[in-house]
């Protein structure tokens, strides 16, 4: 034995239900859609500052890993130079050092003139970063 069919709804709208709500006897309303997740949101602000603070580690960091930074080298201060004139390697040495070539006379700030040395004296153009200099220097006399 089989049930009745409950009769059709009317169509009149003053018996149809309120919107939102479920027909009686009909299928539930489809739940609405969640609102995005705050956390990725946060995930992807993180994943951002993550990478923008890798990429200042690397461009502060690269020439202190391969030492390949000029020498901030001071009045005074000795120094060993090696390589060829266009790629000079310095490295700063105490004046009693054998390896020690030179000693520095003089620095000159914010330039790379090296003619802001003296005749006989020789001279270094040095840059890290937006710091640039020269270095006049005079030979280890040994």
């Amino acid at each position: 034995m089989s049930a009745p069919t409950p009769p059709a709804a009317p169509q009149d709208p003053q018996f149809s239900p309120p919107q939102g709500q479920p027909e009686p006897g009909g299928a539930p309303a489809p739940a609405a859609p969640a609102a995005p997740a705050k956390e990725s949101k946060l995930k992807k602000v993180l994943g951002v500052v993550v990478l923008i603070v890798i990429a200042v580690v690397v461009k502060l960091g690269i020439g202190y890993v391969f030492d390949d930074s000029p020498v901030r080298a001071e009045v005074g201060d000795c120094v060993k130079v090696t390589g060829s004139e266009n790629n000079p390697d310095v490295e700063t040495k105490g004046c009693d050092d054998k390896d020690a070539n030179y000693k520095v006379l003089k620095v000159v700030e914010n330039t790379f003139d090296v003619n802001a040395c003296k005749v006989g004296e020789a001279a270094l153009a040095q840059e890290w970063d937006a710091d640039k200099f020269v270095l006049c220097l005079d030979p280890v006399k040994k």
